[in-house]
């Protein structure tokens, strides 16, 4: 039995109940989900490519940096709105082209830390519009990563980000630990 068979929907982007019985498939079977961070729509195109040639699942993601790139790098940035936009325009983009690679795809932001928070809610706020539009969020999952704070920082942030997430279906990473918050 191969992923697909046990997916609801079989290509594009997938959330939900579809991301938790693709990972739990993925353990189950002993195999890996390549998660690959996207800067550009050549990136996109690129990995949907490969994940087509292998039928395989992807991950594909953005960071606040290569948001920011996909927003075009002359956007200023100090208020994180090229990273929300450029964020915003590649998950409109894999939404749009993800369909006709014929593989499901986990839409996926990378290493969010405190510092970058507004990011995650210009994100969240596009997901809640998509959502209220189409009954799904715009994302599958998003990261926090926490590391760099207290462990009871962490768990509060998460918890209450995930108040705002899981209405929507939507998974959320927590990072606990010494990442140190990098993309």
């Amino acid at each position: 039995m191969g992923a697909k068979d046990v997916l609801s929907r079989k290509a594009g982007v997938i959330y939900g109940e579809d991301v938790k019985a693709l990972f739990k498939h993925a353990q189950k079977e002993n195999y890996a989900i390549p998660a690959i961070n996207c800067t550009s729509s050549s990136t996109v195109v690129a990995s949907l490519e490969a994940a087509k040639v292998a039928q395989a699942p992807i991950i594909l993601q953005v960071s606040q940096g290569g948001a920011a790139y996909f927003c075009g790098k002359g956007i200023d940035n100090k208020d994180q709105s090229a990273s929300i936009s450029g964020a915003i325009a590649a998950a409109h983009y894999v939404r749009a082209v993800a369909p006709a690679y014929g593989v499901p795809v986990v839409l996926h932001t990378d290493h969010c830390a405190k510092k970058l928070l507004p990011w995650l809610d210009g994100m969240l706020d596009a997901d809640e519009k998509h959502f209220k539009a189409t009954g799904e969020p715009l994302f599958s999952s998003h990261m926090i990563d926490l590391s760099e704070e207290p462990v009871e920082e962490n768990i509060k942030t998460t918890a209450d980000y995930l108040k705002r997430a899981a209405p929507m279906k939507q998974w959320l990473e927590m990072e606990i630990g010494i990442t140190g918050g990098e993309e």
